[in-house]
């Protein structure tokens, strides 16, 4: 391989809202570039990206998928486009990231009906963070009720000036049928086959078209001494070299295009993926990051193979195909038929199947099965893949997703990504039967490596899982079934309530028991109180050998058997300070089991006597919403029992309110808050440690 191969292959996410029309435009891409032999359509279920019965019994996209096309430029040139089809639904914004996370290019899709919507602004943000290049292209054009100039007004107001219409719509609904081309000045009108042939431009265009190819034309040769004096001097730019300074603008992220299409009627469409040739960076012209624990690999940047590296340090890594493989694993998913499926993207180097690499977030050696790209569900199978490029293999049963392989048998490093989705909704599993609870740990271990953004956790005897919302968890829960043939039914999570002692009181811990033979004899004086500092601190103050020294630990343990077990309300025990002063033992009849056990006895009787306190976990929870949602949402947290801490203004003009709110009431919040916002909300939920729940507290005298 040498470095032509790199520079023909470009990865773009495309990225949005749900309902924008993002598949239906990846499919009319794939088929116009000869990859398909027809465009299937998402309400039949035959598209290629949307694939999985999960996503065509709801009719939208779940999780990320490719596509892979073959197109000649205008130049000649061959280029190869690896489509990333990511999802739109709030619920599965964890695609979004890892879309974007090897991207060249972000496509971002707009509805000309629906405007920007909050999956607009998501997709937005994270591209904007990790530095991807943008194109907007405004679909649905052909739709009742489109409308190009306001939502292209609706989103410079959401992004900047710095989006440029390059293309406009001639006539829209079921008029739409012809682009205008900004930089070109020329109509481009398409035939019933999706191919365009060129015209002069309308007449009732031409002023509004001119008007936007002079602002266009000005804000590019302004970048370029040279070219803003020749333009001065009256010598227009040929549209050719305006093309190329807005791909060296895009690159820069000084220009976002504004593009139009209609990925039912195909308008549009191969002048689209022109651009997405011509304006995509090839990946040696944007480094990939690494984060590296002990050591480098060869090749990349800011260090070498011999270079002890800080823990943490973040590295650029050139797409360079004669350096030493590097692969991102970015997204697992198990094939019922075929076992795991490993999506890969190849930073450096170049990996041949039966290749032996390691993989360097796990430590698990990894041999390479076999190498193929993804036609969504369709294997092809290749030889190699090269740097920059994106292909699958399968049985990498060590390397879930978002982890590295390279060739190095020592170090660490795994690749750079966007802060992981934190969980904001859960449910109890409960196992339809003893064996698929029996079987349900391995295939949640399978289920979460193929998907970060679940977290699975034991509160009490339940196993929750947690994710981003119902629809993630209806999603997660259905894969369980069908590919691993576990079957499981959601339930209310349970809230994991604590007690502690109210008051300080006196006990005593008895056992006595004969029976013939060894008998059992221990008796502890104990004060147990409340620890205000929280935690367990047991201390020692026995004199005198009352209870012998090798007992002692013994009584800990019976403490802390006692607090596990439970208080009279039925909840662990926590934040309790256990102090033994006295007690009594037998020369032949006491042993560690006896004082153990009058220990728990002695603590058990503490708790009955003084009575507890019930503790509630509580979390902090963050919410970034327009300002003109504040009041509604900081007079619902009120409602929660919510107790605000901090409101401010974030960066971009959004209000961030940050409050302390029970776990008791946070059951459905996530989806609350997008019904009071329109889904125009973020929101963090972290465990913040317990309080005391009001006017709940149960004693000896009052039960």
């Amino acid at each position: 391989m040498d470095a032509a191969s790199t520079t023909s292959h470009r990865t773009v996410a495309v990225v949005g809202a749900s309902g924008s029309g993002k598949t239906t435009l990846t499919e009319a891409l794939l088929h116009r570039a000869g990859a398909i032999p027809r465009a299937g359509r998402v309400e039949d279920g035959s598209t290629v990206t949307d694939h999985e019965p999960e996503e065509i019994a709801r009719g939208i996209s779940l999780g990320l998928a490719l596509g892979t096309l073959t197109w000649t430029c205008p130049d000649g040139t061959a280029r190869v486009l690896t489509l990333a089809d990511a999802p739109g639904h709030p619920d599965f914004t964890g695609a979004v990231d890892t879309a974007l996370s090897i991207a060249d290019l972000a496509l971002v899709v707009v509805s000309a009906v629906d405007g920007v919507q909050p999956g607009t602004w998501s997709a937005w943000t994270t591209a904007e963070a990790l530095g991807v290049p943008r194109v907007v292209v405004v679909t649905q054009e052909d739709r009742a009720r489109a409308d190009f100039r306001r939502v292209l007004a609706e989103l410079r107001e959401a992004f900047g000036e710095r989006l440029w219409p390059i293309e406009l719509p001639l006539g829209e609904e079921q008029s739409f049928g012809a682009v205008a081309d900004v930089l070109g000045e020329r109509a481009l009108v398409y035939d019933d086959a999706g191919r365009h042939h060129d015209e002069d431009l309308p007449p009732e265009v031409v002023d509004e078209e001119h008007r936007m190819h002079v602002e266009v034309t000005e804000e590019l040769v302004s970048h370029d001494d040279e070219q803003l004096d020749a333009y001065l001097s009256g010598r227009e730019p040929a549209a050719a070299d305006l093309e190329r300074d807005l791909a060296r603008e895009v690159v820069a992220g000084e220009a976002v295009p504004v593009v139009v299409a209609s990925g039912l009627t195909a308008t549009g469409v191969d002048r689209l993926t022109d651009l997405l040739c011509e304006l995509a960076p090839a990946p040696a012209e944007r480094d990939s990051r690494i984060v590296v624990g002990s050591s480098l690999p060869d090749g990349a940047r800011g260090g070498s193979p011999d270079d002890d590296g800080d823990p943490g340090r973040t590295v650029a890594v050139a797409a360079d195909p004669t350096g030493v493989p590097l692969v991102h694993v970015f997204r697992t998913v198990v094939d019922p038929f075929v076992g795991q499926v490993s999506m890969l993207k190849v930073l450096s180097g170049v990996v041949h199947t039966s290749d032996r690499l390691r993989n360097a977030t796990t430590g698990a050696d990894e041999r390479i099965h076999g190498l193929f790209r993804l036609q969504g569900k369709e294997h092809i199978p290749v030889g190699n893949l090269s740097a920059g490029e994106v292909g699958a293999a399968a049985k990498l049963g060590g390397s879930p997703s978002g982890t590295l392989l390279w060739s190095r048998t020592s170090g660490r490093a795994r690749p750079f990504l966007p802060p992981p989705r934190q969980p904001v909704y859960a449910a109890a599993l409960v196992p339809a039967s003893q064996s698929d609870d029996e079987h349900l740990p391995t295939a949640l271990a399978r289920l979460v490596a193929e998907d970060p953004t679940l977290v699975v956790e034991r509160v009490g005897d339940a196993t929750v899982l947690r994710g981003l919302g119902d629809t993630h968890l209806d999603v997660a829960i259905e894969r369980l079934a069908r590919v691993f043939g576990v079957h499981t039914e959601p339930g209310p999570v349970p809230v994991a309530y604590r007690e502690t002692i109210a008051r300080a009181a006196q006990a005593e811990g008895k056992v006595k028991k004969q029976s013939g033979g060894h008998g059992q004899f221990a008796v502890v004086q104990l004060r147990v109180g409340p620890l205000r500092e929280g935690g367990f601190e047991f201390v020692d103050s026995v004199v005198g050998g009352a209870v012998p020294r090798q007992y002692i630990s013994a009584v800990e343990k019976g403490a802390h058997d006692a607090m596990a077990a439970g208080g009279p309300q039925g909840y662990p025990v926590v934040d309790l300070r256990v102090e033994v002063y006295d007690g009594k033992s037998h020369s032949v009849d006491s042993s560690d089991m006896a004082f153990r056990t009058a220990a728990a006895a002695g603590v058990r009787a503490a708790l009955a006597e003084a009575g507890t306190v019930l503790l509630e976990p509580v979390a902090t929870v963050t919410v970034t919403v327009p300002p003109d949602h504040q009041g509604a949402v900081l007079t619902d947290l009120s409602g929660r029992r919510g107790r605000v801490s901090a409101t401010e203004l974030a960066d971009d003009g959004r209000a961030r309110l940050v409050a302390t709110v029970p776990e008791a009431e946070l059951g459905r919040y996530v989806l609350d808050l997008r019904s009071l916002t329109g889904g125009r909300a973020e929101l963090t939920i972290e465990f913040a440690g317990y309080e005391r729940a009001q006017g709940r507290s149960r004693s000896r005298a009052s039960s």
